[in-house]
């Protein structure tokens, strides 16, 4: 499995938070969150890399009633793929929320989590997440299939952010846009002084 890497520089006289986020174009409604999913602090003129793997997680968490600032902390991590094991479901047993069932779903390409009857409104979320930490999540409703399609796109900016947190994407300042070649792994964000970004290919 790959393992893709940008290397921040901040060249800046502040200090703040390198935010990795993705976005996915097929995920368009009001109800679908984008969380903070690769958060580092950044002194002024310092340079740091972030590094991840693509495999895929399920995961819960009870921040309440989703909305941007909320933070998304997991109470449960389950490895999944495109291609195996990639429908799961969320039960409420004995106060304590778990995933079960995990098993192949009947469409390859997609994530499935379905919410049981024992979920409560507006207490639990469910989401997706790549290399260990969330990407994507939803408020969990009961008797309620949510199916994502991952189309990973890699997102930065640079402020005040803590790893989890829901996003308002239309709010970020400067985000930018990561693409990474054809066989490039390596990718380069540097945060000028006039907090402009300048990103080149890496060194793999």
């Amino acid at each position: 499995m790959a393992t893709f890497t940008i290397n921040f520089a901040n060249n800046t006289n502040a200090a703040g938070n390198f935010c990795i986020f993705q976005r996915n174009p097929s995920l368009q409604s009001p109800n679908d969150f984008t969380l903070a999913w690769r958060v580092e602090h950044a002194g002024p003129h310092t340079k740091l890399p972030i590094s991840w793997n693509t495999e895929f997680y399920f995961f819960w968490a009870k921040p309440g009633t989703l909305m941007p600032g909320v933070i998304f902390n997991a109470g449960e991590a389950i490895p999944t793929s495109l291609t195996e094991n990639n429908a799961i479901t969320l039960t409420k047993l004995d106060g304590n929320y778990k995933f079960i069932g995990q098993k192949n779903g009947n469409q390859q390409g997609v994530l499935s989590v379905v919410c049981d009857n024992t979920m409560p409104l507006n207490q639990a979320s469910v989401g997706i997440g790549m290399s260990g930490a969330g990407t994507f999540a939803v408020q969990a409703q009961p008797n309620m299939n949510f199916v994502f399609s991952p189309n990973t796109q890699y997102w930065i900016a640079f402020g005040d952010f803590q790893q989890g947190q829901v996003l308002d994407t239309a709010g970020i300042d400067n985000p930018v846009q990561i693409v990474f070649p054809n066989a490039i792994f390596s990718m380069n964000a540097t945060l000028n002084a006039d907090r402009t970004w300048t990103i080149t290919q890496g060194m793999d």
